[in-house]
């Protein structure tokens, strides 16, 4: 095997189903069910107009600075698919441009995730294409390879296998595994459910602040009275 210039297909893909539901969960609720450790780094931000992404994980490992991989993954992916690659974090050169943003949008791919740069921002700012990327940069990129398609690749720490579940919102991005989908969207509606009990309660005057000083006396923090607080200053 030709390790490291190779294509696979994508085996499995999250039913339409869920990847519909899911156009209506926020990234931290989906973080907070998945104890914080499934989210990309901070600096894979939003570059289009606005938007969420969801979609199915299409993963390209590439060589920093080549995309030609990238185009490879717009031609095989399907509507719906998210193409997210790793391009080792190198901002030298864009990964993707406002061409291959265009062949993706009227291919049906729901968006881009680049672990790099791209070019052509103004065309992403004004459409609202999701696409996520580290950098911008207007040196174009090199198209010689090498490069894996649908293999396992990280970004940042978050481990993407091809057919996952990806996220992304204003907050960030995040990965769900194939495997927990279901799991995790049934976790995460009992979170927006409790979250909006919590806010009518604030607004009614409601809600309940007692755990904060519980948390503070059982973690040793002492607290003093205004009166106590000034006999101690003026005994210094």
């Amino acid at each position: 095997m030709n390790i490291g210039f190779r294509v696979f297909p994508v085996e499995n893909r999250v039913d339409k189903r869920i990847v519909e539901e899911f156009q209506n969960v926020v990234t931290p609720h989906i973080s907070d069910n998945m104890s914080r450790l499934q989210g990309a780094i901070s600096d894979l931000r939003p570059y289009h107009k606005g938007g969420k992404l969801v979609g199915t994980a299409v993963t390209v490992k590439t060589r920093p600075g080549d995309n030609l991989m990238v185009h490879k993954a717009i031609d095989l992916a399907q509507p719906g698919d998210v193409i997210v690659v790793d391009a080792g974090g190198d901002t030298t050169n864009a990964i993707v441009g406002e061409i291959m943003q265009r062949i993706a949008k009227k291919n049906g791919i729901a968006g881009f995730v680049i672990h790099g740069a791209i070019r052509d921002s103004l065309a992403f700012k004004h459409d609202s294409f999701p696409i996520y990327a580290k950098g911008v940069t207007h040196r174009g990129p090199y198209k010689d390879g090498p490069g894996e398609i649908n293999v396992r690749i990280s970004l940042g720490g978050m481990i993407i296998n091809p057919g996952d579940l990806i996220v992304g919102d204003e907050d960030g991005l995040i990965v769900v595994p194939i495997e927990n989908v279901e799991e995790i969207l049934q976790k995460v509606k009992i979170q927006a459910q409790r979250e909006e009990e919590i806010f009518q309660s604030i607004e009614q005057g409601t809600v309940d602040r007692s755990w904060v000083d519980s948390t503070l006396k059982e973690k040793g923090c002492e607290i003093f009275s205004t009166s106590e607080s000034l006999i101690s200053s003026e005994g210094h």
